[in-house]
């Protein structure tokens, strides 16, 4: 749906984006991580056809973002939540829609009813009638957000769409989010956030001017460094320690009475783990797991490219 191809774009020296190549599917969540000024806002552009690219290819749905009557056709495709909403200050939220709507040739009817539809999922119907000035930056988000799918689009680019919300918003968000997904449209998504971006997302890139890996929060995270099995015992003996070296493990360290112990199958090695120990005489006060997360990954991969 989403395909990247040695994508590049130069501000003069500056390069902004260096040869990016990627493939999202349709109705995959994309989420693009990356540190502020990587270029990840300018991607964006560059897919939802605002700016050009300086060498390789995009396509969306099949259409070159580089071709004139293409990019016409991707435009009435695709929906977009820019970094700033961009909003009429002066009319009121439901005239903000409306007019939207209009430009992209919706019906009367469609209007009103997607209007509606959005205004409410989103907590704004009340204030429909309200000039779009008067908001806090939350409520415009919210706002734009329903600006974004007043045309019903296949595919939707979000930047930052959680920016400005209070936690139950951004819930609200993210579960609509789910819910376009499930109605296969196809997300690329654009945050900061990596609670965010692992509750939501099917693909994962962490970009940095450059693209330093992709997959799923998953595959990001077995990335970074393998499980870990933490298990706190009343006392350490070399009892123990013998049952434990004669299950060959991949590796196990010690502190005080604190066993570290790094497993590939926690759900299946665990319980050998306990019972090897309990079976030299051993008291375990409690096991834990402890895994990487998509913090890890993200400063892994961040931090490498300095």
């Amino acid at each position: 749906m989403i395909d990247a191809e040695n994508l590049t774009r130069k501000f003069g020296d500056l390069t902004a984006v260096d040869k990016l190549t990627f493939h999202i599917k349709e109705g995959e969540v994309f989420g693009f991580l990356g540190p502020n000024g990587a270029g990840k806002t300018t991607t964006m552009r560059i897919l939802a056809c605002l700016i050009s690219k300086t060498n390789g290819e995009a396509r969306i749905a099949g259409y070159d973002v580089s071709d004139e009557a293409d990019s016409l056709k991707i435009r009435k495709i695709v929906g977009l939540l820019p970094e700033n909403v961009g909003l009429y200050d002066d009319l009121t939220a439901y005239k903000n829609l409306d007019f939207y709507g209009k430009l992209y040739e919706c019906s009367e009817t469609q209007r009103k009813e997607n209007i509606e539809h959005f205004l409410r999922l989103l907590g704004l119907w009340d204030k429909r009638e309200v000039l779009v000035g008067t908001f806090s930056k939350g409520m415009k988000q919210k706002l734009a957000i329903a600006r974004a799918l007043i045309h019903d689009p296949e595919i939707l680019f979000l930047d930052e769409p959680t920016a400005n919300l209070d936690p139950e918003s951004s819930k609200t968000v993210r579960d609509f989010i789910l819910d376009l997904k499930k109605e296969k449209k196809t997300i690329f998504l654009n945050t900061h956030n990596l609670d965010e971006a692992h509750r939501i997302c099917d693909k994962i890139g962490i970009f940095n001017t450059k693209l330093m890996a992709i997959g799923s929060p998953e595959e990001l995270e077995g990335s970074v460094w393998s499980n870990k099995t933490i298990i706190q015992l009343e006392q350490m003996n070399d009892k123990i320690l013998k049952a434990l070296n004669d299950l060959s493990l991949n590796n196990i360290r010690t502190d005080n009475n604190k066993l570290i112990i790094d497993v590939m199958n926690p759900e299946k090695e665990n319980p050998i783990i306990v019972e090897a120990i309990v079976g030299a005489g051993g008291h375990v006060q409690y096991v834990t797991r402890l895994s990487p997360t998509l913090e890890d990954a993200y400063l892994k991969f961040v931090r490498g490219n300095k």
